[in-house]
């Protein structure tokens, strides 16, 4: 059975560099960090004080009727924008022959500080959501052990996205949500492709949201060890593939595309960004919280979206060039993170991965969880755009663990006409889209 071509006709992200495609990638290309001090709530006596946090913006901004969205949460808000400004980009709010009932969505979104916040306040005196209010780290830990966040909350809280997405655009399709931790947005629009190749949808709405920036959230990857601790620069903080790096630090915000089949776009005279080409999706099934060290997850990830795209990752063009020409690394900035990645990408490109440039964006803004994917994606498709390659800002003495190209410190200009996306989740979730730039029909 032959698979039909999938293309990208709409971006939107909201981010802590800001809230539009040209503004925040200029800012990417610049180098820019988003990272600072929490504002969000006191974090002064919790081991990490900085995060990544989406400022001076305002969702209803992007809205027909911002009154059907009041009571939206922060993980909704995000989406919402990113969402519409996909759709607009698209051409698809000036179709008017849209079949509404072939427009899906699939998400990987994830649960807003509400649902975690409500769950714990009644056992922690003096928190005030809503003020400000200093908490202490460790009464913090004491009254959230009292109280087990139940499933329930977290999915209700998760799925409002969708439903406020659906709601906004008013599509009435195939509607799904995913958590995969940090690969879930990366693995909806993979889902989301799968979709459409199978003819259940014609359009589909992909990508994920997202916002951890609470107390409970801090304090987990804390006790998780997963974060960065430094008490000098936020700036620098995140250094993925750096000797010195000691964690991630928090991002939060969204990342949606429009996908639909290439007859579709076409029929509708659509520009195209870009084609979607291959995913694939694996687990470890090693430990909950470490990675299989050969990193056996994330090649098979890596392969089987190559295989999908028809792709030999180890036969150069006819040009010479490798067969991808970029990288989107998952590159958290934690010490098993990179160095297995890096394995990984050696083990699939074998001797023609030190030629693949490789870079991690979340070293300006953060890892956004599971919106981080769809952002990285989005990032994929400029660089095919632009002929830039961003950044692995704050890489100043490289792990010998870490030998690939990583474009250190300062973006490039190269020719992208094949890409690739990595996202590993938490728990051993790994998936990986590969994309291409469009060369017409």
């Amino acid at each position: 059975m032959s698979k039909g071509r999938v293309v990208i006709t709409g971006m939107g992200w909201v981010t802590p560099l800001g809230h539009s495609i040209d503004a925040v990638w200029s800012r990417l290309v610049k180098g820019e960090s988003g990272v600072d001090r929490i504002t969000r709530f006191d974090a002064e006596t919790f081991p990490t004080t900085f995060a990544a946090e989406v400022r001076d913006y305002d969702y209803r901004q992007f809205l027909r009727d911002a009154k059907l969205h009041e009571h939206a949460r922060l993980n909704t808000q995000y989406a919402l924008g990113a969402a519409v400004q996909a759709w607009r980009q698209s051409g698809l709010d000036r179709h008017t022959g849209l079949d509404r009932r072939r427009v899906g969505i699939y998400l990987g979104a994830g649960e807003g500080p509400p649902a975690f916040e409500s769950s714990v306040r009644s056992n922690l005196a003096g928190w005030d959501a809503g003020g400000g209010q200093a908490v202490d780290a460790r009464a913090w830990i004491a009254a959230a052990r009292e109280h087990i966040v139940m499933e329930d909350e977290v999915e209700q809280e998760a799925n409002m996205p969708l439903l406020h997405i659906s709601q906004e655009l008013g599509v009435r399709g195939p509607a799904y949500n995913c958590l995969t931790a940090c690969a879930a947005s990366t693995q909806a629009v993979g889902e989301g492709m799968e979709i459409i190749r199978r003819g259940d949808a014609d359009v589909m709405v992909a990508g994920g949201t997202h916002t951890m920036l609470h107390p409970l959230g801090v304090t987990g990857f804390n006790r998780l060890t997963a974060l960065s601790t430094r008490r000098d620069s936020p700036q620098t903080a995140s250094r993925p593939f750096d000797l010195s790096r000691d964690g991630f630090v928090m991002g939060e915000g969204s990342g949606m595309i429009i996908i639909e089949t290439l007859e579709h776009a076409l029929g509708r005279g659509a520009a195209i960004l870009a084609e979607l080409i291959g995913f694939g999706s694996s687990a470890d099934a090693f430990r909950i919280t470490d990675i299989q060290p050969e990193g056996q997850g994330a090649q098979a990830a890596m392969l089987e979206a190559l295989n999908d795209a028809g792709i030999d990752p180890t036969r150069r063009l006819p040009d010479g060039r490798p067969p991808i020409h970029y990288i989107s690394a998952h590159g958290t900035g934690t010490q098993e993170n990179d160095s297995i990645e890096t394995r990984a990408v050696k083990g699939v490109f074998g001797k023609l991965a030190a030629e693949i440039p490789v870079s991690s964006i979340k070293s300006m803004m953060g890892h956004l969880i599971a919106a981080a994917g769809a952002v990285e994606l989005i990032t994929c498709v400029q660089a095919i755009h632009t002929g830039w390659l961003p950044p692995t800002m704050n890489l100043r003495t490289p792990d010998p663990a870490c030998d690939l190209d990583y474009v250190a410190n300062r973006s490039r200009q190269a020719q992208v006409d094949v890409a690739l996306s990595n996202s590993f989740g938490f728990g051993g979730q790994n998936d990986t889209l590969a994309i291409k730039r469009y060369e017409g029909a």
